[in-house]
């Protein structure tokens, strides 16, 4: 089981990719170095209430909204993961992903 370090980093990952941030653009809203926020992103390292603040407000979410943990958030991040993905794809590319899932689909039945 994940601690709360990791969840609550990974939340802030998936949070921070979501609006399209880097590490080193979140770490310089929050005026943190981009290896301290590696450690807090992978559940090494944890912040004072201040910084957790601070990442926050750079998310443009609420310090409660970091902390839910519910089983279908995953579900929305790989999602939004994929679609950003589809969205900068050559038709040839698409192409390619369809016969993959297609392929994968008949192969699970």
């Amino acid at each position: 089981m994940r601690t709360l370090k990791e969840k609550l980093g990974a939340r802030i990952k998936a949070r921070r990719k979501e609006l399209g941030l880097s590490q080193e653009a979140l770490a310089e809203l929050v005026n943190m170095d981009t290896p301290n926020l590696s450690n807090i992103e992978r559940g090494k390292r944890f912040m004072t209430a201040e910084t957790l603040e601070r990442i926050a407000q750079a998310l443009k979410t609420s310090e409660r909204e970091l902390f839910d943990f519910s089983e279908h958030e995953p579900e929305k991040y790989y999602r939004s993961d994929i679609q950003k993905y589809l969205d900068t794809s050559s038709e040839e590319d698409l192409k390619f992903f369809l016969d993959v899932m297609k392929s994968y689909f008949q192969h699970k039945k």
